[in-house]
């Protein structure tokens, strides 16, 4: 099999091994920036990409370009419709990453309800008494509400009853679960202790956490985003987490990466910030690599991919 694979620089090492164990040439990218890759990789017949914005025009500049394999299982980074049209297919890595991100939430969940990182902190600088006026909550009995019942919400759901929470699911377009209760979007925002986003970024929901939202929640409420960070209104956020409207949140995802350092979030201590590890483990990443190469070699080997997000002909 012949061509030229672009991969960001740190992708795993079993997806390397996949592409030239079939033959395939690689170049590593320094950069995941459209004008950085035209740059370095313009006769690529592929790519694989992380969470990097990909713009039509960048595509159109790689004449060759037959796949655009992303690495996870978001994509608004990429149009697929428009990539369809230009005879350019789209993948993603739907199976690799559910679990690992099913445990992190599950992780977070259990840090917010108990303090163990702001008490952790605390402890280290010598405020030993911290505990004794931020106690932490039980998660039995309470209400978790999931928004998303893709693959990570069924997961997360069952994780969370085997805490003897009780989960409320909203998705507007399931029609059953076999874990907790589904519900409305109002009565999930208004009933739940803890609420985790769990959905795909599209225009309804863009943004769609804000004002409203946080008015709708409980003053005892958390707000956990390990899915995109264009899922919540940060500015509306950082409001209801000043005010009191909430009383936590737990963000592992932003409108940028790196989050500068002059972001107002950093000032909140009633805020986890996490950099993006809702799914880095070595296991997912190497599931994750292997699966977007292996959708490469599909395509330049003259077949189709297994998980489009696209069709062509």
């Amino acid at each position: 099999m012949n061509g030229v694979v672009g991969i960001p620089q740190s992708l795993a090492q079993a997806g390397k091994d996949y592409l030239v164990d079939h033959g395939l040439e690689t170049v590593e990218l320094t950069s995941l920036k459209a004008a950085d890759i035209i740059e370095q990789a313009p006769q690529v017949d592929a790519l694989i990409l992380l969470a990097n914005p990909f713009n039509t025009v960048a595509a159109l500049q790689l004449p060759n370009l037959k796949i655009i394999a992303r690495h996870g299982v978001g994509y608004d980074n990429i149009d697929p419709l428009w990539l369809e049209q230009h005879g350019i297919w789209a993948t993603i890595t739907p199976n690799a990453n559910a679990s690992t991100v099913a445990e992190t939430t599950l992780a977070v969940i259990l840090d917010v309800s108990k303090n163990v990182t702001r008490s952790s902190i605390q402890m280290r600088n010598g405020n030993f008494a911290y505990r004794s006026n931020h106690m932490g909550f039980d998660l039995s009995g309470k209400k978790l509400g999931i928004m998303g019942n893709g693959r990570i919400g069924q997961m997360v759901a069952k994780k969370a009853a085997a805490l003897d929470m009780d989960v409320l699911i909203y998705d507007p377009f399931a029609k059953a679960t076999t874990v907790g209760t589904l519900v409305d979007r109002e009565t999930l925002l208004r009933e739940a202790d803890i609420v985790t986003l769990h959905m795909a970024v599209t225009p309804e929901n863009k943004r769609g956490i804000g004002a409203r939202e946080f008015a709708l929640m409980k003053k005892s409420g958390v707000l956990i985003n390990l899915g995109r960070g264009a899922l919540v209104d940060h500015s509306a956020l950082i409001k209801a987490l000043r005010s009191g409207e909430i009383s936590q949140a737990a963000l592992d995802v932003y409108d940028e990466e790196p989050l500068p350092m002059t972001s107002e979030l950093y000032q909140l201590d009633n805020l986890l910030l996490t950099p993006h590890i809702a799914s880095n483990t070595f296991e997912s990443r190497s599931r994750m690599a292997r699966d977007a190469a292996s959708e490469v070699v599909r395509v330049l080997g003259g077949s189709q991919p297994q998980w489009p997000i696209n069709h062509l002909g």
